[in-house]
């Protein structure tokens, strides 16, 4: 058996929720109420409804729900389903550079919904999933080798599934090498103008992910060495620096991933920031030129392309550093209609776009991760004014507190429940350690007429 794939399944069957320290359980807690909320903000979007109306296909009396319904489907069709909905708003959680951790609690849920797993077990889950996803991204570095995140989250998944389907280590082994060897997924997801499709590769890696479970938990058994085997990822990647996992010493890594206070690419986070502090100093109408200098990573994701200063859908838009800028500045506020298709229309961002310019300061890129520096220009035709920042809001060194993830959670679920629902909701979501089940929480977060 694989080395590496042995030493992930060690760690997904040793880690135990007693174990966890009182931070990390209310960590797991603050991420998950977060996903949640990104996921019912997201409930008529044109990705959700297609991810949902596909799933609902199949009844399967023993299946997993769906979010913002009381029917069940086949777990891995759940997990899809809802991993689109918490993913496709661009509002869930993120390791800077690396992706999105909590795309695999869609997976987790439809897990532990199947299962009738309680709260405990799936924050147990949640710690495995976050530790091995954030193993893997420093492992692999597979962003800059062309490939998408999503190979995280299919790997991550299957372990939290797994954990939750009682797989020993054996089978969870066999779940592993699955989920390794069919999820390779290409970068030009996140290339050129972008698709629907942005949006939901995080929810195929945990439909992938829980599926590898369910076969591994049937009996399926995976290749012998999907990592370290002829034609295995360290002979198709190159170098892979895997550092084993010490279950008696989880890295509790959930602790590192930092949470969105906006819907919005998550390096855009302080040129917003910055933006919003500037703008009461200028009228946009005179604004010259505006020049962003930022680290390597932002330039690339959404400042190098063309498409990014004019984009055409919302997932472009989205990952557009330029229009983004551009409509903070005319606004006086960030809000995602910004990337809505009537805004997408606007000229007068289109011709503030115009007049953005993204550069890469060396500086900023090697002070990247570590610290996310962004200074921004904006010249008009009497003077120039400029900020600069370090951390964006909701990083882990300058969290988001429980509050500001609850205020969050109430306005985008508004969009989907009535107002007067989202409170109960929300006190059921805070007390997940506590859920024996997940009938009242499902119950809560029905949309009306879709039960």
């Amino acid at each position: 058996m694989d080395s590496v794939v042995r030493n992930l399944a060690d760690y997904a069957t040793g880690v135990a929720f007693e174990t966890l320290p009182p931070e990390v359980v209310r960590a797991c807690k603050r991420h998950f109420v977060d996903t949640i909320g990104c996921a019912l903000g997201a409930y008529a979007s044109e990705p959700a409804r297609i991810a949902r109306e596909l799933a609902l296909r199949v009844q399967a009396p023993r299946g997993a729900r769906l979010l913002g319904t009381v029917r069940r489907t086949l777990p891995e069709l759940a997990a899809f389903a809802n991993g689109v909905m918490a993913r496709c708003l661009e509002g869930n959680d993120v390791f800077p550079g690396s992706g999105h951790p909590s795309d695999a609690i869609g997976g987790i849920l439809a897990a532990a919904d199947a299962g009738g797993a309680n709260g405990k077990a799936v924050i147990g889950a949640m710690v495995i999933s976050y530790d091995i996803y954030h193993h893997l991204s420093r492992a692999l570095d597979l962003r800059n080798r062309g490939w998408d995140y999503s190979y995280y989250v299919a790997v991550a998944s299957a372990a939290g599934a797994g954990r939750l389907l009682g797989l020993d280590a054996r089978r969870m082994a066999e779940a592993i090498a699955i989920a390794t060897t069919p999820n390779l997924a290409l970068g030009a997801t996140r290339r050129g103008q972008l698709s629907l499709w942005k949006g939901c590769a995080g929810g195929d890696g945990a439909r992938n992910g829980v599926f590898a479970a369910l076969l591994a938990a049937a009996g399926m058994t995976g290749p012998e060495k999907p990592v370290e085997g002829e034609h295995g990822l360290r002979q198709q990647l190159g170098r892979c620096d895997f550092t084993p996992l010490d279950p008696v010493r989880p890295s509790y890594c959930i602790r590192q991933a930092n949470l969105k206070p906006h819907l919005a690419e998550y390096h855009s986070l302080l040129p917003i920031a910055l933006a919003l502090e500037l703008q009461p100093r200028v009228k946009w109408e005179e604004i010259e030129a505006i020049t962003i200098h930022t680290y390597r990573f932002t330039w690339q994701e959404t400042g190098s392309e063309p498409e990014k200063w004019h984009p055409t859908t919302r997932e472009t838009a989205d990952h557009s550093l330029p229009w983004t800028i551009a409509a903070v500045m005319i606004d006086g506020r960030f809000s995602d209609e910004i990337f809505s298709e009537s805004r997408l229309k606007d000229p007068r961002v289109h011709r503030l776009a115009d007049r953005i310019t993204v550069k890469e300061d060396p500086e900023f890129t090697r002070r990247y991760p570590a610290e996310l520096p962004c200074r921004i220009e904006v010249a008009t035709r009497a003077n120039t004014l400029a900020a600069t920042g370090d951390i964006p809001p909701g990083h882990h060194r300058k969290p988001l507190g429980d509050e500001a993830v609850s205020a969050k959670f109430r306005d985008l679920a508004q969009r989907a429940l009535p107002r007067p629902r989202v409170d109960g909701a929300l006190a059921l979501l805070w007390k997940l350690d506590e859920a024996p089940d997940f009938d009242p929480f499902f119950a809560a977060l029905a949309v009306d007429g879709s039960g």
